[in-house]
């Protein structure tokens, strides 16, 4: 019954309206917390359930909270597999502290790292780092890395300069409110959005306002070679008055759930836009007013967004991956020293419902953007050592094996008992 239930949410809709009686169910504990050591038997009872949950969410992947049919890659909402999905990550994460998967982790590893140098380090061994982790902040990449105040102001002048330009601050904002349109304009089809039509005009004026400021021309040509797509009085040059357009859109969505993360992340843009709502935009004046224009916004973004702000952040993921969603891994990983010559491996990972190769590759790629910013992180703070960085992925019934990607080695782990 649970399998043809979630057969059935698979219809080509992108939102499902939610039945809270219909899903298959399991007890929803969250069993990682527990500070007993368990029984092999407790964990042969919870195999089975990881058993029967795989079996039940295949082809589902979660990120950032939200599901994801892979086949079809369209998202959808439900509070009953969300729940399975979080009991099924909880029970993965105690199985892979056990003894027995440590035990064939550390022989998959010993298998295909022949230059192994630190034989006795066992990733994930500990609790703390098989916890999830959403990484939304400089400031959390700095603790993780255990930066120094003095490098974490070194890595904010290094980067805030690159992150600011014109072109990164705009296309940022561009981002966020796509992902706003494309979430609205689902929700209107499933007539779930009470406020389609007020809620897509604020959309469509911001996007309006930034594309007659010149953002969505030919990168190669610089602002004042744009002609201006409407004329404006000389004596009442436009102010960044997108601002109050992002108020109104946050206003009228932030009681509807399904946008609670698109919300957020123009919450989060709101704390740039504040800081340049005076800056003049008028993209009709000529080269030298238009760089001063584009220079004040790079100086004021640059000087007032912090370390610690999650809008510097964004503009650092627009930059780097030409997205805006936060990166959110399942376990954490930590850092250990790779030998005794200035070596590091940085490990992080992710829990699979299947080992299809679309899964893993999404996998791949959500890990390959989670360590590639702490990377990114590590060489702007200058620190000492080589940074080498390594995924691992988990799945029931998976055959143990390594992925190259970019440079980097990702394990694939077959769970079992």
């Amino acid at each position: 019954m649970g399998r043809r239930f979630f057969e059935l949410l698979y219809c080509g809709n992108h939102f499902i309206r939610t039945n809270k009686f219909a899903a298959f169910y399991l007890n929803s504990m969250f069993y990682h917390s527990s500070k007993d050591a368990p029984s092999l038997q407790w964990y042969q009872n919870e195999f089975l359930k990881v058993k029967e949950l795989t079996h039940l969410l295949g082809n589902v992947d979660e990120v950032n909270a939200r599901l994801v049919d892979v086949k079809s890659n369209s998202t959808f909402f439900d509070d009953d597999i969300e729940r399975e999905m979080s009991t099924f990550k909880s029970l993965v994460r105690e199985l892979v502290g056990s003894a027995i998967v440590q035990h064939k982790m550390k022989h998959v590893q010993a298998s295909f790292i022949t230059n192994a140098k630190h034989e006795s380090f066992t990733p994930f061994s500990k609790a703390t780092e098989r916890d999830h982790m959403v990484v939304d902040s400089l400031t959390k990449v700095s603790n993780f890395l255990n930066v120094s105040a003095q490098q974490r102001k070194v890595v904010h002048l290094r980067v805030c300069p690159q992150v600011t330009q014109h072109r990164i601050w705009t296309g940022a904002l561009k981002e966020v409110l796509n992902d706003f349109a494309v979430d609205l304009d689902f929700l209107s089809s499933q007539g779930l959005n009470n406020d389609a039509l007020l809620r897509g005009q604020i959309v469509h004026s911001c996007l309006k306002f930034l594309t007659e400021i010149g953002v969505f021309s030919d990168t190669e040509s610089s602002s004042w070679m744009k002609l201006s797509p409407s004329k404006m009085l000389a004596s009442d040059p436009r102010k960044w008055d997108v601002l109050v357009m992002f108020n109104d859109l946050i206003e009228c969505c932030k009681k509807e759930v399904r946008l609670k993360f698109h919300v957020a992340k123009a919450e989060i843009m709101k704390e740039g836009l504040l800081h340049i709502k005076d800056v003049s935009v008028d993209n009709s004046v000529g080269y030298k007013e238009a760089q001063h224009q584009e220079s004040l916004v790079r100086k004021k973004l640059s000087k007032m967004l912090g370390h610690s702000s999650r809008c510097i952040f964004t503009l650092l993921l627009y930059y780097l991956y030409g997205r805006v969603v936060d990166i959110e891994v399942d376990m954490r990983g930590g850092v250990y020293a790779n030998g005794s010559d200035g070596k590091f491996c940085l490990f992080m990972g992710r829990i699979l419902t299947s080992d299809s190769e679309k899964m893993v590759g999404r996998g791949v790629k959500q890990l390959d953007r989670a360590l590639g910013i702490f990377k990114f992180v590590w060489e702007m703070a200058g620190m000492k050592g080589n940074l080498d960085l390594q995924g691992h992925m988990w799945c029931v019934g998976a055959d143990s094996r390594v992925v190259r990607y970019r440079g980097n080695t990702y394990f694939v782990h077959g769970i079992c008992l």
